[in-house]
C-alpha cells in the first residue's frame, strides 16, 4: 500500500454518486469484510456497505469530496507475514439534501481513518461533527444546538 492506494481512495469518491454506487465499484478499493464505521452507523462486509451507499447517495441531490492532508503508517506484525498500512485522510464533503437546511449546501470538515491488507481496505472509520453535518441544520434542533454554542464561546 502506497500513495497509489489513497489516490485510488479518493478517486472512487469523486465519483460516486446517485447513480455510480455498485458492489463491482466499491470492490475496487474494499475488502469483502470491510467494516466501516462513521458517528451514526456501523457497517459490516461489502454487501452491506453497498446498500448504506446506495441508500445515502439516493438521498442527496448533490454530494462532493475534497481531499487534504494524508499521513500514512505500516504496522507489521508476525514478521512481515501480516503487514497491514493504515492511513489517515482529512477531508471537505460537500451535500445538499432537500430536507436538510432548506435544500442549500451544508459544508462538514472530517476526516476518514483507513486500514489497508493485501491492498484493499479492510477497516474505514470516518470523524466529523454530527451536528456539523445534521443537527445545526434542523428546525427546532438546529435553533437551540446554535445558541448553545454561542453560550460556550
Amino acid at each position: 500500500m502506497n500513495k497509489a492506494s489513497i489516490h485510488a481512495f479518493q478517486e472512487l469518491y469523486h465519483k460516486l454518486n446517485r447513480g455510480q454506487v455498485s458492489h463491482d465499484i466499491l470492490a475496487s478499493v474494499y475488502d469483502e469484510k470491510i467494516q466501516f464505521r462513521d458517528p451514526f452507523h456501523q457497517v459490516n462486509g461489502l454487501e452491506s456497505l453497498t446498500h448504506y451507499f446506495i441508500n445515502m447517495y439516493e438521498n442527496v441531490e448533490h454530494i462532493e469530496f475534497e481531499f487534504g492532508h494524508s499521513w500514512l503508517d505500516s504496522v507489521d506484525a508476525n514478521n512481515h507475514t501480516n503487514t497491514k498500512t493504515s492511513a489517515f485522510i482529512r477531508w471537505q464533503m460537500r451535500y445538499q439534501h432537500p430536507r436538510i437546511n432548506s435544500g442549500k449546501t451544508v459544508q462538514v470538515d472530517g476526516g476518514s481513518e483507513l486500514i489497508w491488507h493485501n491492498d484493499k481496505i479492510i477497516q474505514h472509520q470516518d470523524f466529523f461533527d454530527g451536528g456539523q453535518m445534521l443537527y445545526e441544520h434542523l428546525p427546532l434542533m438546529g435553533w437551540a444546538i446554535r445558541k448553545l454554542k454561542e453560550r460556550m464561546q
